[in-house]
């Protein structure tokens, strides 16, 4: 007997307007309430303050006037007069203020997994290599000083008083620098704190007032770190990306900056869909791609990767997805990423620089054998959850898809029109929506 393909309720609108979201991947379930979305995205920002010319490039410790409060460098990105960027690797102490980088990779003076974690659990040491590294800067007056002085800072922050820290000798403080060197916790950190030409403190720079050839450099860049990781600890089963922009979203400062996180599980994200793409490759194509489509909740497409509203999250959300065959991101040619990378910057400019929201990254973890897409998640962190999602595992969210797509779609065909976002992008109804559009598995 033949039966008829139905189609999953992910999304299910009620006779009074309520939508029903169930997330196809980790079942979260979100409910958009009718009435509660009619209100501004964005934080309040303070009344504007001039900016201090004499503090320009020293608003933060992220800023280029202020290279020697963060650990040394393991790479950085500058750009040539002829418009040209190079990757530079392991600056020393005495070259930090001879070029200004576009972006910077630096390790996290707080990690989520430290140096002494992978040392203590898995024996791991210092490659030779960077071990090496590590020598030759402290045999640097001035790197020696620079390692000193941010040991001292991340001792005293950790709990440490000033008397036990002077109870160390130099070779400890050296010896729990180590992470400075061989940690597994980066920070890419990019050049401007605030617009070229700002004059007020309301004016910061974010990912989408980028030009999308800068925001292509940036992401070039984050997925060689990735891999660079990678490379740094056998023992590593994945890196996780993320940006958190704005204090809501849980932004140490509000200079635009990603982090990379390695870590010795998959993750229960990648777990579960490891177990959804062996019952049926296709998922991905199936439950988010094609499902959008046929929803209409599409936003723009071009040759290499589509975006549409998500649904079944926490937060407002815009889904990336990646056209690509290739799952691993640094195995991607360079105009697969650079398609990627206009899509996930015009959906930064969309949602503007007053929204905190939390970038997200997925994709095959490295000791996968089946094939996963490359996806990026951008989150709206534009409430606050509370007692009701504690009690039922049931979140408020207080945009549905169709009106995060509306509004979404409108500010990319502006943007589009003022030359701000790629124009190779084929916004709502241009795009092609074309079924199975997802190539990961084939």
């Amino acid at each position: 007997m033949l039966t008829s393909h139905r189609e999953p309720d992910w999304l299910t609108m009620m006779a009074d307007g309520t939508v029903k979201q169930l997330n196809p991947f980790s079942g979260t379930e979100v409910w958009t309430v009718a009435g509660r979305g009619n209100r501004p995205l964005g934080v309040t920002l303070p009344d504007p303050v001039p900016l201090d010319p004499a503090m320009q490039g020293r608003y933060c410790p992220f800023c280029e006037q202020r290279y020697l409060e963060t650990p040394p460098e393991k790479s950085r990105m500058i750009r040539h007069p002829d418009g040209t960027r190079e990757v530079r690797y392991g600056t020393t102490a005495e070259e930090l203020f001879t070029t200004v980088a576009e972006f910077r990779r630096v390790p996290n003076l707080f990690e989520i997994l430290s140096y002494q974690y992978w040392n203590a659990n898995y024996g791991y040491t210092l490659p030779p290599r960077v071990a090496a590294r590590k020598a030759a800067y402290l045999d640097s007056p001035i790197g020696r000083d620079h390692v000193l002085g941010v040991a001292r800072t991340k001792l005293l922050a950790g709990g440490r008083t000033h008397e036990q820290v002077d109870a160390m000798t130099e070779a400890e403080q050296v010896d729990f620098a180590s992470g400075f060197f061989g940690g597994g916790h980066d920070v890419i950190i990019s050049r401007r704190h605030f617009v070229d030409g700002a004059t007020d403190n309301t004016q910061l720079a974010a990912s989408g007032t980028m030009t999308p050839d800068e925001h292509g450099a940036l992401l070039s860049f984050t997925v060689e770190s990735i891999q660079a990781l990678f490379n740094l600890n056998r023992y590593a089963r994945y890196v996780v990306v993320f940006q958190n922009w704005l204090k809501p979203a849980g932004a140490s400062f509000d200079h635009l900056h990603k982090q990379l996180v390695a870590v010795d599980e998959r993750g229960v994200q990648a777990e579960r869909a490891v177990a959804l793409l062996r019952d049926n490759p296709n998922v991905f194509n199936e439950n988010a791609v094609n499902y959008a489509g046929y929803k209409n909740l599409v936003l723009a497409e071009n040759d290499h990767a589509i975006a549409f509203a998500g649904f079944g999250h926490r937060f407002p959300s815009l889904e990336i997805y990646s056209k690509s065959a290739e799952c691993d991101p640094w195995e991607q040619a360079p105009e697969e990423l650079r398609g990627m990378s206009d899509m996930l910057h015009a959906m930064h400019a969309a949602t503007g620089v007053d929204v905190p929201s939390n970038e997200e990254w997925h994709y095959r973890p490295i000791d996968v054998d089946v094939a996963m897409p490359w996806r990026i998640v951008l989150k709206w962190r534009i409430s606050t959850l509370a007692g009701f999602e504690g009690a039922t595992k049931i979140y408020l969210n207080t945009l549905d898809p169709w009106t995060i797509r509306d509004r979404v779609a409108a500010r990319l065909l502006t943007l589009r029109d003022d030359g701000k976002v790629s124009p190779d992008l084929r916004i709502g109804t241009e795009a092609e929506c074309r079924p199975n559009s997802l190539r990961y598995h084939r």
